[in-house]
């Protein structure tokens, strides 16, 4: 008998790297979000809010993959479709629809219990909406032109509520109006990608896809980098003069108007379809968010 290879991994090892893929903890990157509001607060270096917001940033993870779990048991069918979501766990038959659905109410379990003792219950609250109206998204929003595009930008904007309310701060009026254009920005950017990946096929991976036209999505993406820019420049000078007209403020214009502009020309390519993997793989766009951070930064602790 030939002796079995000692590189051959096991069907138990296969099967728990799947489940962390099914978990997609590349995504967790997008969480990084809940730091945002505590860190425009100038309160992210106290060690309370901090330790309060690292719960935050604990709780949404568990909890967003909970329902990425749901999300691909419920998207089975059409994920087996698309050129790369048909090699999910679930799509591709490595885990079962039942065992996905367990795992993803699980884990949501474990991230609202995670998130119940911070701030009287109120980021149990965010974390409960995030994940009732993401299942909700999964279940039958998705399938409705514009209205899925609102959907999927609140989620963006509700993981920065998360963290100014583990941080107990008050959220400016402009970081919201920034949080969820920007949002709209990139999913827009996201949808214009799916189109020109899948072509005549877009309707049969998503039935939203088939209402959309690159002409539609582009007036999407031009108006909520409009509005986008418009409330930072606000923010940005409002910034300035309540922090002895510090010029940091607006010297973190340049580099957030290039990023923006950086990330257009990614959509124009047709790479948008993956946001986090933009932000972990062009060096230049991270490069300019990390000169935009300082400055931003520099205003807010200097």
């Amino acid at each position: 008998m030939t002796p079995a290879r000692a590189d051959t991994p096991s069907p138990k090892v296969s099967f728990l790297s799947s489940v962390l893929r099914l978990a997609r903890p590349r995504q967790w990157i997008k969480n990084l979000l809940v730091f945002a509001a505590p860190a425009a607060a100038g309160v992210l270096l106290e060690s309370g809010p901090l330790l309060r917001t690292v719960v935050a940033f604990i709780a949404l993870c568990l909890a967003a993959s909970g329902t990425y779990c749901i999300n691909d048991a419920l998207d089975v069918e059409a994920d087996r479709t698309h050129p790369v979501k048909r090699n999910r766990p679930v799509a591709a038959g490595i885990i079962s629809v039942r065992t996905a659905i367990i795992a993803g109410i699980v884990l949501i379990a474990i991230g609202i219990a995670i998130s119940l003792p911070i701030h009287n219950g109120e980021l149990t609250l965010v974390i409960t909406t995030y994940a009732a109206i993401t299942i909700a998204y999964s279940l039958f929003l998705k399938n409705e032109p514009v209205i899925e595009l609102g959907i999927i930008a609140a989620g963006f904007v509700l993981r920065m509520i998360a963290g100014g309310v583990a941080a107990e701060v008050v959220i400016s009026d402009w970081f919201l109006i920034v949080a969820a254009s920007g949002s709209l920005f990139i999913i827009a950017g996201k949808r214009y990608a799916e189109l020109l990946e899948l072509g005549t096929n877009s309707a049969a991976h998503r039935r939203a896809l088939d209402e959309y036209t690159a002409g539609f999505l582009a007036f999407v993406r031009a108006a909520s980098a409009a509005v986008m820019l418009t409330a930072y420049f606000l923010w940005a000078f409002e910034s300035a003069v309540a922090n002895d007209n510090s010029t940091w403020f607006r010297i973190s214009i340049i580099p957030f108007v290039l990023a923006i502009m950086r990330y257009a020309h990614i959509i124009e390519l047709g790479r948008g379809g993956a946001p986090e993997d933009v932000v972990i793989e062009d060096r230049m766009l991270q490069l300019l968010a990390v000169i935009w951070i300082a400055t931003f930064a520099l205003g807010t602790y200097a």
